[in-house]
Parts: structure tokens; C-alpha cells; sequence
């Protein structure tokens, strides 16, 4: 059986699924795009075939790279302004950096999983560090909630450092006793970042550009905030009705330790190649497997992306559209690839 996780960001509210077989989608997604173009065929012929019909309806803007053990077979780029170099706004897979510097400090003996919030940040302003753990930061258990809503909305173009997003939500109880539910929080991992600042004396963003980009390679991805001059940037498009408008209005400052950092594809395709060298045996088993079955994805007004590693094959698809644009091109190409959709 299969080991896979699937994190899946729909909007601007964030959701979340970890089990043994996933189907990126779900019935709203499926809904959406029920008369959208159908890949017919297998290979990468029909990858590129259903690509054309999606982006001639405009149902696709972005970057596509299909390799196979690790080498490129496909890589293509759609839409105005796009490029096979373009960076791309990644939503929550940056909490996949969270959780490798998280395992990387383990490993430094810095920071135990089953200790509380208290034990590494002794002045978070609310007594809920008493109750939870790492652990259940980690693993969405933790009853913390989200970021957005009417706060966010009235400071997002002030949050350009985690300790900016704390106001946000420090004053919320917990939704429910820790441990006993899951439930998607980006809360929980702006405050993981917190802790991998206050363990590494570092920044977050800092950390994981020298810890995790640099020994991978990927010089082109970064916590890139949203007035830095950023070459080949893809502006996030939301539909509005008929049209399509930018989505800076709706973005932060700059991402957090919970998502919004930005990447090129081939950058991806490097972190998925380096992951067994960024972290120890027992952790890159804990994450991937050693038969890789796994998806990362995130999401929001503009912005889609999907990483999926299948066997021998890794799927990246990046866009500047709204959900669920990458996922249904990845759904597309594991079909064509005949990889088996999970029902």
C-alpha cells in the first residue's frame, strides 16, 4: 500500500487531507471542471494534446514538468508572459520547507516533537502553548486555527514578518481539545516557523534559503515579498465573473512559514531530487516512502500548484489561475500517464 499525503488549498480558506490512497479534487473541484477538456490517450503526446485544448478555453495559464527518475520529459510553459524559468507563487507547499527544518533541527537534537509550544517559545502571549505540541502543530491536531478572514484581509498588506501574522489570531481559543480532531490550521504552522526561528537564530525565510534552497540548488525560490523586484515573476490572475484580475489586493506582504513563498518548476524538480540528502534516512521514510506515492499542493485567488511523485515519475505543475487549474492538469497527466486515479 501506498504511503500518500495530499495537501490540497482550495481559496483563500485552506483545507487539508492525510490518508493511505488520495484524489486531488474532491466533489467541488470535480463540479467546476466537469465539462472542461479530457486527455485522450497516454503519454506525453496526449499531456501536450489536452494542455492546448485547456489553455485555447483559458482554463490553464502555467508551467508543466513531467520527469522520469529525475530527468525532464516533458516541460513546457503557457500562457502570457510564462516562461520554463517563470517563479511562481506555491501557496502551502512552502509548509513542506517548514516540516524539513523542523526534522532538520530534530536532528541537531534541538527540538523534541512531543514537547509543548511552551518548551520553545516560553513568551507565545497565550496559554495554549501549555496545551499543545509539535507534534500536533505538525500533524493539524492541534485545534489552532486559521489566518484568514476580516483580520487578515484589514493588515495583509502588513505582514511581512511571521511575528506580523501573531496578532491575527494569539487572542483564539482552540477550536477543539488537542489531539482529539484534525482540521487544517495555518496558524499552527506560522507558529512552527516561530519556533525554527527561535531554535536557529535565524530568520525563517533566512533558514530555509540556507538550509534547504541552497544545498538543493534552487536558485530561483524565495519568500520573495510582493513590492521586491523580482524578475520573471508570474502575476497570480482571478477570475471575477467574465474576467480575470490580478491578485495582489488579496496577497500578503510577504508569505509565511504556512505558505505564499515562490518557485520555478525546475527549482521543484531539485527539491524533489535533494530531499534524500536534506534530511536523515528514518525522516525521508517518514515523509516519502521508499515507493513514492505522494502530492503536495497549494492554493488561493491566482494562484495553484501540484507536486505529485509517482514511482519513477514526478509531475509539477504550477499556475498563475485560480484552483483547481494545476491540480486538473496533474490529474490529466497521471492518467495519460497511466498512473491510477484513487476513487
Amino acid at each position: 500500500m501506498k504511503r500518500l499525503l495530499f495537501i490540497l488549498t482550495i481559496t483563500i480558506t485552506l483545507t487539508a487531507q492525510q490518508r493511505r490512497i488520495v484524489r486531488a479534487g474532491g466533489a467541488e473541484a470535480d463540479e467546476m471542471t466537469k465539462d472542461w477538456p479530457k486527455v485522450s490517450g497516454t503519454g506525453i503526446e496526449a499531456i501536450e494534446a489536452n494542455l492546448a485544448e485547456l489553455v485555447k478555453r483559458d482554463l490553464f495559464s502555467g508551467t508543466v514538468l513531467v520527469a522520469r527518475e529525475g530527468k525532464p520529459m516533458f516541460f513546457q510553459s503557457y500562457g502570457a508572459g510564462n516562461n520554463n524559468d517563470t517563479t511562481y507563487n506555491i501557496g502551502s507547499i512552502n509548509k513542506i520547507f517548514t516540516m524539513v527544518a523542523l526534522r532538520q533541527l530534530r536532528q541537531q537534537g534541538k527540538i523534541d516533537f512531543t514537547k509543548t509550544l511552551r518548551t520553545y517559545l516560553p513568551d507565545y502571549p497565550s496559554k495554549i502553548a501549555d496545551e499543545i505540541t509539535i507534534q500536533q502543530l505538525l500533524d493539524h491536531s492541534s485545534g489552532m486555527g486559521d489566518i484568514f478572514g476580516p483580520r487578515f484581509a484589514a493588515a495583509h498588506d502588513k505582514l511581512r514578518t511571521l511575528q506580523d501574522y501573531v496578532p491575527l489570531f494569539a487572542d483564539q481559543p482552540l477550536e477543539f481539545e488537542p489531539g482529539t480532531r484534525r482540521r487544517y490550521s495555518n496558524a499552527g504552522y506560522v507558529v512552527l516557523g516561530l519556533v525554527i526561528e527561535k531554535l536557529s537564530g535565524m530568520s525563517y525565510y533566512d533558514y530555509v534559503r540556507e538550509k534547504i534552497y541552497k544545498p538543493a540548488g534552487m536558485k530561483n525560490s524565495d519568500s520573495y515579498a510582493l513590492s521586491d523586484d523580482v524578475p520573471n515573476r508570474a502575476t497570480g490572475m482571478h477570475k471575477e465573473g467574465d474576467a480575470r484580475k490580478a491578485n495582489h489586493e488579496l496577497l500578503p506582504a510577504r508569505g509565511s512559514s504556512a505558505g505564499g513563498g515562490y518557485a520555478t518548476a525546475m527549482d521543484l524538480l531539485r527539491f524533489t531530487q535533494a530531499l534524500p540528502t536534506l534530511l536523515s534516512r528514518n525522516d525521508f521514510l517518514e515523509m516519502v516512502g521508499d515507493h513514492p506515492g505522494i502530492g503536495w499542493g497549494g492554493g488561493a485567488p491566482g494562484v495553484n500548484a501540484v507536486v505529485e511523485l509517482e514511482g519513477p515519475y514526478t509531475i509539477i505543475v504550477l499556475s498563475n489561475y485560480d484552483p483547481p487549474a494545476a491540480q486538473y492538469v496533474g490529474r490529466q497527466a497521471r492518467q495519460a500517464l497511466g498512473i491510477a486515479l484513487d476513487e
